[in-house]
């Protein structure tokens, strides 16, 4: 198994996770030629997307979903909570996730799970092939035992780092947004990020990537700095998934 990020940021999210002839594309806040574009960076044609699943409705997550499902028949997998947001419009196939229910596509098996986020029915998700896990959390304001649970004994891990705390308070944004961003249905700081890590089994742990870096209110080094504090290894062997040119491909 192996995955690649089209981009991660504020302007535009999408992961690639692929094991043979099974490719999915988890969120997409890209237009369709943007989206083309970064997949062919990667290698890929749209045509060759098993299916798209939806973490929530939020635009940088589900801008490109509909555009992208409409032009080439991709099923789309997603909550009903976030299947009634009508950014979605009409789509080719709609199948409904059940949070607790897990769920095969194909080579790949797919674990919903629901995270705290100023959304409808908001979720992230653990892959795995039968001997190697993926786990993938962005856009959580905090974090719970259920997500401990579901990430620890991860062979790779993609973990929002969102923004620093004092740069977030110092910074330029209007107070109602610091409060949602930093808040328990916002968005993972470093130290929340760090303290979630610690708490995780990673004795498995081959990568670990650093995703969804505010532009405004974190840095690069800031957010590898407190994750290697927390797994105690160099600051360069965590990786951080970029908004511009994502992330290469990772196999695991």
């Amino acid at each position: 198994m192996r995955f690649a990020s089209l981009g991660s940021g504020s302007k535009g999210n999408a992961t690639l996770i692929n094991k043979h002839n099974t490719c999915l594309l988890l969120d997409n806040g890209f237009s369709v030629k943007e989206t083309e574009f970064r997949l062919q960076r990667l290698g890929l044609e749209a045509e060759q997307l098993t299916a798209i699943l939806v973490t929530h409705e939020h635009g940088d997550h589900i801008r490109g979903v509909g555009p992208l499902a409409r032009k080439y028949g991709i099923p789309v997998w997603t909550t009903r909570g976030t299947a009634s947001h009508v950014g979605l419009g009409k789509l080719p196939a709609l199948h409904y996730i059940d949070v607790h229910q897990p769920f095969e596509l194909d080579d790949i098996e797919v674990q919903p799970f629901p995270v705290p986020h100023d959304a409808r029915e908001p979720c992230q998700f653990a892959f795995g092939d039968g001997a190697r896990r993926l786990g993938v959390l962005t856009d959580t304001g905090s974090t719970t035992a259920h997500i401990v649970e579901q990430l620890s004994g991860c062979d790779a891990l993609i973990l929002e780092c969102n923004h620093d705390v004092t740069m977030l308070a110092k910074g330029v944004f209007p107070e109602s947004l610091k409060a949602r961003g930093g808040g328990r249905f916002g968005h993972l700081s470093n130290d929340q990020a760090a303290e979630l890590l610690a708490q995780l089994d990673t004795q498995r742990l081959q990568h670990l990537v650093a995703a969804h870096l505010s532009e405004q209110n974190n840095t690069t080094a800031l957010a590898r700095d407190a994750l290697s504090d927390a797994l105690n290894c160099e600051t360069d062997w965590i990786v951080v998934a970029q908004q511009e040119s994502g992330l290469g491909w990772r196999s695991i």
